[in-house]
Order: C-alpha cells, then sequence, then structure tokens
C-alpha cells in the first residue's frame, strides 16, 4: 500500500503506529472478542481507554489536578456556544480577540447566547484589512490586548486553520495575559504540538480532528473554580459541571474517537513527549518558510513574519492559474490536500505532528523545483 503525503487542514493525517494500532485491534480488543466499537461505554475495557486517554492528556500538557479534562462532543464549534453559556453572567461582559475566520465565528455565537442572556459582548479585530488575501495578517503583541479587568472572560483563537496565523508561547507574539480574568483559548489546530502553561488558561479546548485525532471528539481542559462557577440555569447535557462530575461519562461518549485519541497521545509521548515533537514541527515550518522567503518573487506570504503560524503554512504563488498547476502536479507526485481555504485561496500546507519532516521535505522540494531554482 503506497500512502499519500498527507497535507488535509482537518480531518488530517494521524501517525501511522497510532492507525496500525487500531487496525490489530480492531475486530478483537484486549482479548475481548469484539471491537472497541462494540463495547458499552460503561464497561471496564472502554473505560481503561477512556481513563489512559485523560491521563495522557494531563501528563502531557502538565495539567494540575485544579483543572477538569473532559472529552466532549459536537466539534469545537458547539464550545464557541457552550463557552459563553456557561460563563457568561447577566449584566456581565465576554471578550474576544479575533485574529481570523474561527474567531469570528466564535464571536458570532458569543453575541447570539448574549443576547438570550441579558449579557454584553466587546470585540477586539487585529490584523484585518481589506480583501480576502489581506485579512487577518497578525496576532497582537501582549501590549496590544486591552483587558477589562471586571470581564467574564476573554477568548482567543491560538491559531487560525485558514489564515495562517498563531500565537506563540513567549516571544513577541506570546498569548495575552490577562491576570484575574479568565483565558479561555480555541486550540483546536495547534493543541499538542508544544509545551504551555495551562495555569495561564482558564479554559481551553480542541478539536481532535486536526492534530490528535478522527472528528468527532473534543478535548478540553478547564479550571475547577470555573467549572463551579458556571451558570446552573441551562440544560444539564450543556453544563461543564455535568460532564466533570461524571468524567464526561453523563451520556454515550464517541467511544472510538477517544479510542484514536488515546492511540494518538501515546504515540506522542513514546515520540519523546511535546518537547521533542516541538523540535520537528519548527524544523518543518523552518523549512518551508526557508523556500518562501528564498523565492519571493514566486512564494508569497501574506502573514507577518512573527505571527506565521508553524501548523498551518499560507502562501500565495503569482496567479491563481499557477497556483492550481502547482496543486495539480503536487497531487501526481503524492501530495494532497494543499488547496488553500475556499474563502482566501492560495496554498496551505497543514504540517500537524503527524506529517512528518520527511514528507515536508519532499513538498519544499518540489517547491524549490517548481520555482525554478532546482
Amino acid at each position: 500500500m503506497s500512502r499519500k503525503i498527507n497535507f488535509n487542514a482537518g480531518p488530517a493525517a494521524l501517525p501511522l503506529p497510532a492507525l496500525e494500532r487500531a487496525r490489530d485491534e480492531f475486530l478483537d480488543f484486549a482479548g475481548s472478542g469484539m471491537s472497541v466499537m462494540e463495547h458499552s461505554h460503561r464497561g471496564k475495557e472502554y473505560e481503561a481507554v477512556h481513563d489512559e486517554a485523560i491521563a495522557l492528556v494531563r501528563e502531557l500538557l502538565g495539567v494540575p489536578s485544579s483543572y477538569e479534562v473532559l472529552l466532549l462532543q459536537g466539534g469545537a464549534t458547539s464550545l464557541f456556544a457552550l463557552v459563553p453559556m456557561n460563563l457568561l453572567e447577566k449584566g456581565k461582559t465576554a471578550q474576544y480577540l479575533v485574529t481570523g475566520a474561527w474567531g469570528e465565528k466564535a464571536l458570532g455565537e458569543a453575541k447570539i447566547v448574549s443576547a438570550m442572556f441579558g449579557a454584553n459582548v466587546t470585540v477586539q479585530n487585529i490584523g484585518a484589512g481589506e480583501g480576502k488575501e489581506k485579512s487577518y495578517t497578525r496576532v497582537p503583541a501582549p501590549s496590544e490586548v486591552k483587558v477589562d479587568p471586571g470581564a467574564a472572560y476573554l477568548h482567543i483563537t491560538s491559531n487560525e486553520t485558514i489564515h495562517g496565523v498563531e500565537f506563540d508561547v513567549d516571544d513577541s507574539r506570546a498569548f495575552p495575559d490577562t491576570g484575574r480574568v479568565p483565558l479561555v483559548a480555541d486550540m483546536s489546530s495547534d493543541f499538542f504540538w508544544r509545551p504551555f502553561d495551562i495555569t495561564k488558561f482558564g479554559l481551553v479546548y480542541a478539536g481532535a480532528q486536526k492534530n490528535i485525532g478522527p472528528s468527532g471528539v473534543v478535548v478540553a481542559a478547564v479550571s475547577k473554580e470555573l467549572v463551579e462557577k458556571g451558570r446552573k440555569d441551562i440544560p444539564k447535557i450543556f453544563q461543564f459541571r455535568t460532564h466533570a462530575e461524571n468524567k464526561s461519562l453523563y451520556n454515550t461518549p464517541p467511544t472510538f474517537g477517544v479510542y484514536m485519541v488515546r492511540n494518538v497521545l501515546a504515540w506522542l509521548k513514546a515520540a519523546g513527549g511535546l518537547a521533542k515533537v516541538e523540535e520537528v514541527n519548527r524544523k518543518k515550518a523552518a523549512r518551508l518558510y526557508g523556500v518562501i522567503d528564498k523565492n519571493p518573487r514566486f512564494f508569497r506570504s501574506p502573514v507577518e513574519k512573527e505571527s506565521r503560524s508553524v501548523m498551518n503554512v499560507v502562501f500565495r504563488l503569482p496567479s491563481p492559474e499557477l497556483e492550481e498547476r502547482f496543486i495539480a502536479e503536487a497531487k501526481k507526485r503524492g501530495m494532497v490536500g494543499l488547496k488553500g481555504h475556499r474563502s482566501v485561496g492560495g496554498i496551505r500546507v497543514s504540517a500537524y505532528n503527524a506529517v512528518s519532516y520527511e514528507w515536508v521535505d519532499t513538498l519544499a522540494g518540489f517547491m524549490e523545483e517548481f520555482a525554478g531554482t532546482k
């Protein structure tokens, strides 16, 4: 079997060892004579997987006991509504720092919820320009972020998959310091690619399908203080409290999705943990951006250098026709998923954890050849 070189933005590439483990256990999980998909979520076979997935999240990210780890359904988009439903009280204000399309979507849901609850939402747009290509070219420096000390929370999108802009950990584009105001982050497309201090956040959440598993699972880490303060006048299924109290087993979870997340996290641990994975990821990004910057007349990144995403590298060629040719010729060589999002066009390379350096080097070599430098 010849596997494609997969640069899809999500659902995205999964580590081959995680897939092979699933293949080997698919029909007979743990000697039970059943697939993991056939087991009750209340049974000891599945619960062992569930518990291991949560334990691996804690271990790899260094999540302290003062935080709950939740395994939820509905995709990160559902959290766009659940976050204000749980955390926004009447008369309070939620702040949204918007740096791309997903931040816009989160803001839109918060406005709907705030109108229902008699609350308020404020927004600070960063790096938004005119026209498709020029929109959202950067994230803010920490000094640019204006935090209302009385806000219920401040929401950010750590990495904008479509526009290719990303907060870094401790450089000039570090996560904002919000003081006592809870910082909430949608980390769907850059969760688990590097270590970070989770205690700087009140809540982080991520759809699994970009970097840690298949679609259908959301992994969240939320401070117990926020869980306890959450609203009680919304349906139980929507309360973070409900899922925390029931170890994310209040209703039937996406069991096979959680199983695959467990497999991916186990692979990450075996690969040396997040510090080691970060080294490889930054090496991949450096290879791609190196080709772009050495060929400015042919490849052009619309993102300011300090804000360039490590996970989603976006760039343009001199014409849409040339971009289509680039995508078609790359496909002939086994490389897929390079077409930019329909809202912005261009090229997008999603170089998540499961995308090897060898795959990226193959693409970079093709880029050099296409630009006439080889």
